[in-house]
């Protein structure tokens, strides 16, 4: 059995402290939750399918079922954990289901997000910089399932062997075994093209996270 971590009391005061609020109709409330989690709930989806607006809706969707469930938090773990696993339950049912109906093919074509960089930069370096993050990408969409997942809730989330565990499930020994096959898949799709890459994969920040905030609280009904 995975292990069953732990929120730290200050954690689990903040988020308490919120969720009362939410469950209060207290539209900031729900905005700060909101905003906090998008990052890693979005990177976490679009780990699973592969896809950038299949990602936002599993994010969207998991919201809504998650506030309409909200008091069902008892802050035994912390929030991000809780809505992580709502986000990678809904994203694992939605790639059973498309199996169910569409064969998947061996290598789909996975949207390639395109990276904010600093226009100031000098063009050849944000240039590189751009084709890095493309291969980081692609060698991380073209990962299993099973290995993907844990990649990207390790190395690109930054979660911990005992968080990833909980939030999947899995033995800590079983991350770990799933981690070093991903990490050797990753290195061989690269073929030392690059040197080491400091992995700031699949943003979610700026307009995408404000439209996806909006929407959100539009369909809780806490926004014209």
């Amino acid at each position: 059995m995975p292990a069953v971590l732990t929120a730290t009391p200050s954690v689990v005061s903040g988020d308490m402290q919120l969720v009362r609020r939410a469950l209060a109709r207290d539209g900031d409330a729900f905005r700060a939750i909101i905003k906090t989690h998008n990052q890693r709930l979005y990177r976490i989806a679009r780990g699973v399918v592969r896809n950038d607006s299949e990602a936002e809706d599993i994010v969207q969707e998991a919201y809504v079922s998650a506030f309409a469930n909200l008091g069902a938090f008892r802050g035994e773990s912390s929030l991000a954990t809780w809505l992580s696993r709502i986000v990678i339950n809904e994203a694992l049912g939605r790639l059973r289901k498309k199996r169910r109906t569409v064969p998947m093919p061996d290598n789909p074509q996975a949207e390639i997000i395109r990276f904010p960089l600093n226009p100031s930069d000098d063009p050849e370096r944000t240039m590189a910089q751009r084709q890095i993050l493309e291969l980081v990408e692609q060698a991380t969409d073209s990962l299993p399932d099973v290995y993907r997942t844990v990649f990207v809730a390790r190395v690109i989330e930054g979660l911990s062997i005992e968080e990833t565990a909980d939030l999947l499930g899995v033995r800590p020994q079983t991350v770990k075994t799933r981690l070093h096959r991903a990490r050797a898949l990753v290195r061989k799709a690269l073929d030392d093209q690059i040197g080491p890459v400091l992995l700031d994969a699949f943003p979610f920040a700026g307009r995408r996270c404000e439209k996806l905030t909006s929407a959100v609280m539009r369909r809780l009904g806490l926004e014209g």
